[in-house]
């Protein structure tokens, strides 16, 4: 295994993570700015309004895109698995 193999898995794996990560942040920074929007406009000041919205908002993505993250993990698994004896070689 050389520098462009581990370079290119990293790579690969660094890609994978940041489809999967992207839209549950995406998402809690969405909801965060609406909050703090809703805040200012009513002058509400409680601290802890800000991660309830955000905890239900990516529990239920998470929900509806669970079944999508896994397929892509367990695909991107299977392949890595599937290349071991060309990494190897």
């Amino acid at each position: 295994m050389n520098q462009d193999t581990v370079i290119n898995l990293a790579t690969q794996a660094m890609m994978l993570a940041l489809k999967i990560a992207g839209p549950v942040l995406l998402l809690g920074l969405i909801v965060g700015l609406l909050v703090s929007i809703f805040q200012a406009v009513t002058s509400i000041q409680e601290q802890s309004l800000s991660f309830i919205p955000k905890i239900i908002g990516v529990a239920v993505l998470i929900v509806v895109l669970g079944p999508w993250m896994l397929n892509q993990m367990v695909s991107y698994a299977q392949s890595l698995y599937l290349s071991i004896p060309s990494l190897i070689g």
